[in-house]
């Protein structure tokens, strides 16, 4: 272990020179301790076991096609921070439950919130945000990552006690560069070589070099978990643990794929100084505001 700023031992040490080992994860996955909320015990146990849930017609036709219209919107608007331009086109709008009062709604419906809540066992503020777009032929997919990793080194989160929801706008395809995840992965922390660079943020989206895993240790849980993949139709939703390892191929499809990324972290878990000694990044991609979120 390593040793912060504020002379704690770092159980998760990463961003270091050489070939760091994996880790076992302590924590729990499922915080809760009460069946009340919208998951069933038998969906709970699943979240647990295998690091996701897939939750169908989280939202109706009419407000896919509202979501659809508003992130529409906002990538020919683009906000003047979080957007990410690839080719000429929008492929990311961070912080979009702040650009748009649509999502901002989204992430204190009922639908959401208190499934978050309930994996969680706490009161969540959102940690991240973002609308992703992965266009038709030419959309880049991002290589095999676990969040965690990247949110403790360079935004402070001591311990993955988020939960992370990607809502689809589109269908998702096993071939439009649908998400992939090792189920059972989210118990293994893969620490990651290499020092991060100054403003890495900047160019987080598309940099595979940076907060990566070796290729041996994703061979190795691959061998060890599998790989499965979300395809369901729009309007259906995943859950994933922050420490989850996941990745998407490229879209070379006519079929473009959106969706919008909502992070939710405990309030029992708020960020510190960053564990990789880089400042914190901006707060569209880590929010430091807090509050409990609340009808």
């Amino acid at each position: 272990m390593t040793l912060t700023d504020t002379g704690t031992a770092d159980p998760y040490p990463t961003r270091m020179a050489g070939e760091p080992d994996l880790l076992d994860r302590t924590e729990p996955t499922v915080w809760t301790t009460a069946a009340v909320g919208p998951l069933d015990p038998a969906t709970l146990a699943g979240h647990d076991s295998r690091g996701y849930s897939i939750h169908n017609d989280l939202l109706s036709p009419p407000e896919v096609d509202a979501f659809r219209h508003e992130l529409d919107r906002l990538a020919a608007e683009r906000p003047a921070d979080g957007v990410v331009v690839e080719d000429g086109e929008v492929r990311t709008i961070f912080g979009v439950h702040r650009a748009s009062a649509l999502v901002a709604e989204l992430v204190r419906d009922p639908r959401v919130l208190d499934r978050a809540r309930q994996i969680l066992g706490s009161d969540v503020y959102v940690h991240q945000s973002r609308a992703t777009y992965l266009s038709a032929f030419e959309g880049r997919g991002h290589y095999w990552h676990s969040d965690f990793e990247t949110w403790h080194a360079e935004d402070g989160m001591p311990t993955p006690r988020a939960v992370s929801m990607s809502i689809a706008l589109t269908d998702h395809h096993p071939f439009n560069g649908g998400l992939m995840l090792m189920p059972g992965s989210h118990r293994t922390f893969v620490p990651c070589a290499g020092r991060t660079p100054p403003e890495h943020y900047r160019t987080a989206i598309t940099d595979h070099e940076i907060g990566v895993p070796s290729a041996e240790h994703l061979t190795n849980l691959a061998s060890a978990y599998g790989i499965e993949q979300f395809t369901a139709p729009a309007g259906s939703a995943i859950m994933f643990d922050a420490n989850l390892m996941h990745g998407a191929g490229n879209n070379i499809t006519p079929f473009p794929r959106s969706h919008i990324f909502l992070v939710f972290n405990s309030v029992e878990n708020t960020l510190v100084a960053p564990y990789g000694g880089t400042p914190p990044r901006p707060a569209h991609m880590a929010d430091r505001d807090f509050t409990p979120l609340s009808r």
